[in-house]
């Protein structure tokens, strides 16, 4: 049931006093190891500045950034878009060529396992492969889905999705309702044990509450830390960016003092696990471009808030909507065709200096209602995922064929952004810039990309209000 907003966080007992970050930063740094965030789809960039990001992970590529000074990376899976067999092998060779360029460099290393902050994603596979392929003894998970830029808060071990004035339970929302990974329950003890098919009990999943890292601060935290033990799951109360850094300040003690854990966790855990201090949102003057041409919107996210995002954009003057049939590109015999309507559409509008938002036919379309159709031409689908993989490939490959530069680019969807960025754009590698908006980062695409020195937006499907895509053109148009 959802509860106002106001009344549960007035009625938390006050943050941790102190700032911790200090502290976490010359951990850090002490350290030298590097963070290497495993990412399922490219929006766990979100929370970050000045990191680079990588499509690829051979010993080479991996060894090459371990001995570059700066604390974290991110590898960019996109294993949300793939089978559970398919983000397991991924996640076992990422380990194995990750212990080879360490070896090569010298240099130790965590892992983050980032996923959405909506509790979708393959847990525990993923996990379970990351723990095997490194080998060693882990005492245990930590389950972060804290989202601040978001609205995603853990209290009283329920995970909540704020919603206006009020907070949902996330097991409530439409995110829990996903064809692939649905879930029924929105205390995290209780969804560990139900994505462990019950294996594990909720009795045997501890948490850090609220009341311990807010009285006790960091000793409360890693004392509850010192208990876990053979591959134990831990879930993380926050609220606040504060609730974070003093589990993390009693993270690093636990670690020191020999414990072993792998984190799976939203965005926010990120920036405070590496020590990054907060950054001011990237303005319009430093992401503007001298291009005449216009911009490009790249919508693949079915989800509601998406729709509403897409309607409002359209109403922008300049904004040209090029709406693609998903019924056609699931069709072997029109999909060809529909790849090049959508392209000479878009290229006509950026050429004419107008932006093209590129958009999915609204009525959501499942593997079921392809098994269906009469049409003789109909693709073997079978399976949202599948469905949703066809149609992310397919918008890619209307980027790849895109002969005008655009001026910049936006992708809206965690899958969208990860194949128009990988396919369309050839990105390997790319820097993070920061974020424009709450939770939506930008990136510049490298020199081996299609379009080097490219402003890349990856909008996540799940963030902003119903103006969130309009009022990012303004930005990028030197608006706002």
């Amino acid at each position: 049931m959802k509860v106002r907003q106001d009344q549960v966080l007035g009625a938390l007992p006050p943050e941790w006093p102190e700032d911790l970050l200090p502290f976490i930063q010359a951990q850090v740094e002490r350290s030298g190891t590097k963070i290497v965030v495993l990412d399922d789809d490219p929006t766990g960039t979100q929370t970050v500045y000045d990191v680079p990001v990588l499509t690829e992970w051979s010993p080479g590529a991996l060894a090459s950034v371990l001995a570059e000074p700066g604390v974290v990376v991110y590898i960019l899976t996109n294993s949300r878009s793939v089978s559970l067999p398919d983000a397991q092998a991924m996640n076992r060779e990422i380990a194995t060529n990750l212990k080879a360029a360490s070896l090569a460099t010298g240099r130790d290393f965590v892992v983050v396992s980032r996923s959405d902050s909506t509790l979708r994603g393959h847990y525990p596979g993923e996990v379970m492969a990351l723990i095997e392929a490194l080998g060693g003894t882990f005492d245990g998970t930590l389950i972060v889905p804290f989202f601040f830029e978001g609205g995603r808060l853990t209290i009283a071990d329920t995970h909540y999705v704020a919603e206006g004035d009020w907070l949902v339970p996330a097991a409530e929302t439409e995110y829990a309702r996903d064809a692939t990974f649905g879930y029924s329950n929105s205390n995290l003890r209780c969804w560990v044990s139900e994505k462990h098919g019950g294996l594990v009990g909720p009795q045997e999943v501890l948490s850090i509450p609220l009341a311990g890292l807010r009285s006790g601060g960091p000793q409360a935290a890693a004392s509850i830390l010192q208990q876990v033990h053979g591959g134990q799951v831990c879930v993380v109360n926050a609220a606040t960016y504060r609730d974070v850094e003093v589990c993390v300040a009693g993270l690093l003690r636990a670690e020191a003092a020999g414990k072993r854990f792998v984190y799976r966790t939203a965005a926010s855990f990120v920036r405070v696990r590496a020590g990054l201090a907060p950054r001011s949102l990237l303005t319009a003057a430093e992401l503007a471009t001298s291009h005449h041409r216009g911009g490009l919107i790249v919508a693949g996210s079915y989800i509601h808030k998406s729709t509403l995002q897409i309607e409002a954009a359209l109403c922008l003057p300049g904004v040209i909507g090029v709406e693609v049939s998903v019924e056609n590109l699931l069709d072997d015999t029109r999909r060809r065709e529909e790849i090049r309507r959508t392209i000479d559409l878009a290229a006509e509008s950026l050429a004419a200096g107008k932006e093209a938002l590129l958009y999915t036919s609204r009525r959501l379309v499942t593997g079921r209602d392809v098994g269906a159709s009469n049409n003789a031409g109909a693709s073997k689908i079978a399976g949202a995922g599948q469905v949703g993989q066809a149609v992310s490939t397919a918008l890619a490959a209307i980027v790849e064929g895109l002969s005008v530069t655009p001026a910049w680019v936006i992708a809206k969807g965690g899958i969208t952004s990860s194949d128009v960025a990988t396919q369309g754009l050839k990105v390997k590698r790319a820097q993070v810039l920061g974020q424009a908006l709450p939770g939506v980062p930008i990136w510049r695409t490298g020199p081996e990309s299609r379009w080097p020195g490219l402003i890349y937006v990856v909008f996540p499907g799940n963030v902003g209000g119903p103006q969130a895509i309009a009022t990012m053109i303004r930005i990028l148009r030197g608006e706002g």
